[in-house]
């Protein structure tokens, strides 16, 4: 990819190889001797982060694959059958759930970056939309991925935005039915999904081929803006760039563990581990958080074509920077005025994205639209007409004399920047009242757990009265089908030895067949059975209780969450608060009041319960005090049993948080050293160089 190789192996062997199929001078070119700026900075590492990421990706899907089921009937149990019975399923889950946040991580930076220093320029067409080729693909291909697991907002999303090519003329309609396979997003639909999903990063991974052959054609940019002159300028690629590269992976591989390890479900929505009901429609779609910017620029604009117009092109616009921007001076280091809008256009795509993931009511909705219109004024306004009117402070001569000079600006976004940045925070702030009060019920308040921080651990106690609070009160309407009874004798469990789970299971009569006789039977339960139902279907689960079915408790307090609001949900990725769920559950057990207060109506055959959304909740207060002997002394009070169970039922959603936190706490070492390592190798590599 970088020219013709004078590069000959000692080795005989080698030699051979080399003479019939030079691949390992093709290496030694590109990746070994390949002449490198001296002056990149971190900002260049997030190229080796996403080969890396990538790889990851691709590597993780592909076992992932093995055992997903693509049916509409079992795509959402065998998402939690990988988690709870594969070995390191857990592990393999979070880690490509939470890469596709960090890819897109990357790639955000990595395009940023691009922006500001003005790599799209000539001669490095064609690297900006090859580049740009791969965004599509990595949307198109994580649009395909959230649809997999079939949960509530999956199936939604999947509706929602499959729906849009509907509006394409003539042709829409039968667009959107080639993708749903038929008249209505289902099996088919996630057949194709699948498919799809498991063939695209394969072409992703050509066409980053292609990026990295056309990089090495036109080579690397650098925060200067100037070509290279003389190799005074450059540094061999190895062992300069590799070992910088490796020190960047290992800090954003600190970054990624710490979300696979203790914050698995922060960049994900709770709504998902509900499974797919096309009969209930989720109060509020969203799209996960990398897509909301275009989101927002569907919803701002009232017509369906002028909106799905305007969100894709959105992204095809930035194919035509090359020719939208033609300024001499390439880095926007040297331009006072493109420095400025660059970090106002970037706080336009944060507050887009906010405005994404908000109601498209009131304030939203204006909001949406100026920000809309100054998103697409910064392509076809601004930067065609600062090439004009700015004056750029002058460039070095060469990279050389850059890094000997120290020259270039060094400061922050400006002050326009830092007032648009505090205009942005008011909005955030302004707009939260208004979403909490649509939400109609009250915060549910915060909770001491066992399990909660990076050492956190479940209480064996809690849950073995959890267990019984379970089987007393709640097994009567609500089942625990992903959770079978050896489960109650594993590592991190209540700490049952085998026998005591295998007794446990036998108190329970589990419907088996058919026998010889053609016939369906009842049997004892055995460790290896699930924990039973309550009723043989959904329609009778219905019919017992005045037409609300129950859900199943297995992944209760993972499904259940309430709005954090901001600052504090950028406060929870450093406490690692996640407990929502449990705060939540063991809210509403205790929140049941006899008397409604004013200004509240209850319709007929419902309760009033302060935290439940709207108030009126079917299911009749189920905890009192002394319902429920506990053998260990403990208190026999409502909000004992509701902590107790709600710690059951946590640990029933994840069983393996503690094997998840152990592990975690020995990669986070591991990186640690690495990183510092990697870091001091680094210094003593360039220590000649600079």
């Amino acid at each position: 990819m970088s020219g013709p190789s004078d590069y000959q192996p000692s080795n005989p062997a080698l030699q051979w190889i080399e003479r019939r199929l030079p691949i390992f001078g093709l290496i030694h070119s590109s990746f070994v001797a390949y002449p490198t700026p001296r002056n990149l900075n971190y900002w260049w590492t997030f190229g080796a982060i996403l080969s890396f990421m990538l790889g990851i990706q691709i590597l993780t899907g592909v076992i992932l694959a093995m055992h997903y089921t693509p049916n509409a009937d079992l795509a959402f149990k065998s998402v939690e059958l990988i988690v709870r019975d594969v070995n390191y399923g857990w592990l393999l889950r979070n880690m490509h759930a939470v890469g596709a946040s960090m890819f897109f991580v990357a790639v955000y930076v990595h395009m940023f970056r691009g922006l500001y220093y003005g790599s799209y320029k000539e001669p490095r067409e064609v690297l900006w939309i090859l580049g740009v080729i791969i965004y599509l693909l990595m949307m198109a291909t994580g649009f395909m991925g959230y649809v997999l697991p079939w949960g509530q907002m999956s199936f939604w999303g999947a509706t929602v935005i499959t729906n849009l090519f509907s509006a394409v003329p003539y042709v829409g309609e039968s667009i959107v039915t080639l993708l749903w396979g038929g008249y209505s997003v289902g099996n088919p639909t996630l057949n194709r999904f699948f498919s799809l999903h498991y063939l695209l990063p394969f072409v992703i991974a050509g066409v980053v081929v292609l990026h990295v052959w056309a990089l090495h054609v036109a080579g690397q940019n650098n925060p200067d803006g100037v070509e290279p002159k003389t190799e005074k300028d450059t540094v061999p690629f190895t062992p300069h760039a590799t070992i910088k590269d490796m020190f960047g992976v290992a800090c954003f591989l600190l970054l990624y563990a710490w979300f696979i390890f203790y914050m698995p479900n922060y960049l994900g929505d709770a709504d998902n581990y509900i499974p797919a009901n096309p009969g209930v429609t989720p109060p509020h779609i969203v799209p996960e958080w990398y897509y909301l910017p275009f989101y927002a620029i569907l919803r701002s604009i009232p017509d369906k074509l002028a909106g799905v117009i305007a969100m894709f092109g959105a992204i095809i616009i930035l194919c035509f920077l090359p020719w939208l921007d033609n300024a001499k001076t390439r880095s926007s280091k040297y331009r006072p005025l493109a420095k400025q809008f660059f970090w106002i256009f970037v706080a336009v795509c944060i507050l887009l994205g906010y405005l994404g993931a908000q109601p498209p009511e009131g304030i939203y909705v204006i909001a949406g639209r100026v920000l809309t219109v100054c998103y697409f004024a910064y392509f076809l306004i601004v930067l065609p007409l600062l090439a004009r009117i700015e004056k750029p402070r002058p460039v070095p001569n060469s990279i050389s004399d850059a890094v000997l000079a120290k020259t270039g600006s060094r400061s922050t976004p400006m002050v326009s920047t830092a007032i648009v940045l505090a205009l942005a925070g008011s909005l955030f702030a302004g707009s939260i009242d208004s979403a909490k009060a649509s939400e109609g019920s009250d915060t549910p308040p915060g909770n001491k757990w066992s399990f909660s921080g990076p050492f956190g651990t479940f209480d064996r106690g809690a849950l073995q009265r959890g267990l019984k609070v379970y089987k007393e009160v709640c097994s009567s309407c609500h089942g625990l089908s992903y959770v079978a009874f050896r489960n109650l004798a594993e590592s991190g469990g209540p700490g049952y030895s085998v026998a005591q789970a295998s007794a446990f299971a036998s108190e329970y009569k589990v419907k088996d067949g058919p026998n010889d006789a053609g016939d369906m039977f009842e049997r004892p339960g055995r460790p290896a059975d699930y924990f039973p139902s309550p009723f043989p279907n959904e329609q009778a689960a219905r019919a017992a209780n005045g037409g609300a079915a129950p859900p199943d408790l297995s992944l209760i307090t993972k499904a259940r969450s309430y709005k954090r609001g901001f600052p504090w949900f950028i406060f929870d990725v450093f406490t690692q608060y996640q407990e929502q769920g449990p705060d939540y559950v063991t809210a509403l057990l205790q929140g049941y009041e006899e008397k409604v207060p004013e200004g509240v109506t209850i319709p007929e055959g419902s309760y009033y319960n302060r935290y439940f959304p709207g108030h009126a909740i079917k299911m009749p207060k189920p905890l009192s005090d002394g319902q429920v002997t506990y053998d260990d002394g403990s208190p026999t009070t409502v909000a004992q049993y509701a902590k107790d169970v709600t710690t059951f039922l946590m640990w029933t959603a994840e069983p393996h948080m503690e094997a998840r936190k152990r592990l975690g706490f020995q990669v986070f070492v591991f990186l640690i050293i690495f990183a510092g390592l990697m870091y001091f190798t680094k210094k003593k590599v360039w220590a000649d160089s600079h």
